[in-house]
């Protein structure tokens, strides 16, 4: 009777301890660093830097989301879009608070966004406008939809969010912006024909959009971090449960990896029926893709135990 018990007692003891000492270190990492993306800021990152966050100083001023929005000038979903984008940059937050931010970061995007002659949160808001479905799209292009449709299949348009309607079908948001720096950039591409590339891949019925979407948001996610940790928790949110099992073997470094991974984006449906359909947008599945990801993984992970060896408090050893 006690050999067929001591394993699993034991196997229970192990995983109370991992699961105890992720929720240490997921603590640790949020109370001591900018909630923007709950990592400490690289020793070589400016404070100005778009896109990376910084340590708050003593006595500074710190605002809710809400709060921070309407001195900005932007509804909220605005305001989500431009800390998505590291336009907006969140300060310190304590365990289990919602994100707050500095009002000198505040300060700082209203002087970045002033223009000769316009307001700040109109700068602002042009920035973050985005434009869902390809009717819509195609509007900011001045393309029919269904040129528009093949450019962002092939890859040449990274969408920046999704939506889920009512039919369950994948409706991709674009940054207005974008486009319009498209259509300056690449005129030749909005008329013609698709070049043998693109053709190649539309009779193959292929769709690059999901896969550039999760580069970008993968992106943005590493940029708000330099814990080795917390970006391999990021590259590991990405890979199919079956790779992560291969790539991460030790239950303990995948419970620590599960506590510090990054939550849905902005705009993910809270609704069962499309959540399921969203989190499909989440994972990465040609061979290819899951590669590069599963490669990243395992240099991020050699980092982090290499920190865990030589500190002995930052994860699993």
């Amino acid at each position: 009777m006690t050999k067929t018990t001591a394993p699993a007692t034991a196997a229970a003891t192990a995983m109370a301890m991992a699961m105890a000492m992720a929720t240490q270190l997921g603590a640790a990492l949020r109370e001591d660093v900018p909630a923007a993306g709950r990592g400490g800021p690289r020793a070589d990152a400016r404070a100005d830097a778009p896109g990376e966050v910084r340590a708050g100083l003593p006595g500074e001023v710190l605002v809710g989301g809400a709060q921070a929005a309407g001195e900005l000038g932007l509804t909220r979903g605005e305001f989500a879009r431009a800390v998505q984008l590291g336009i907006v940059r969140a300060g310190p937050s304590a365990p289990g608070r919602a994100a707050r931010y500095p009002r000198a970061e505040l300060d700082r995007v209203r002087a970045a966004e002033a223009r000769p002659g316009e307001d700040g949160p109109q700068a602002l808001r042009e920035r973050v406008a985005t434009v869902a479905g390809a009717e819509a799209a195609a509007g900011v292009l001045g393309v029919g939809p269904s040129r528009f449709t093949r450019l962002a299949r092939c890859g040449h348009l990274t969408p920046v969010g999704y939506r889920i309607n009512r039919y369950r079908a994948v409706v991709w948001l674009y940054l207005a912006a974008e486009l319009r720096e498209f259509a300056a950039r690449e005129p030749a591409r909005l008329r013609g024909a698709a070049p043998p590339a693109d053709r190649k891949l539309l009779e193959a019925r292929g769709d690059l959009r999901p896969r550039k979407w999760r580069g970008r948001h993968v992106g943005l996610l590493l940029r708000r971090t330099a814990d080795p940790w917390e970006r391999a928790a990021v590259l590991a949110s990405v890979l199919p449960e079956e790779e992560l099992l291969r790539a991460v073997p030790e239950p303990a470094e995948r419970i620590v990896l599960a506590a510090l991974a990054p939550p849905p984006p902005y705009g993910h449906p809270q609704a069962p029926a499309a959540a399921a359909v969203a989190l499909r947008l989440l994972k990465a599945e040609p061979p290819e893709e899951i590669h590069w990801y599963r490669t990243s993984l395992d240099f991020a992970l050699t980092g982090a135990r290499g920190q865990s060896k030589s500190t002995g408090d930052s994860g699993p050893t």
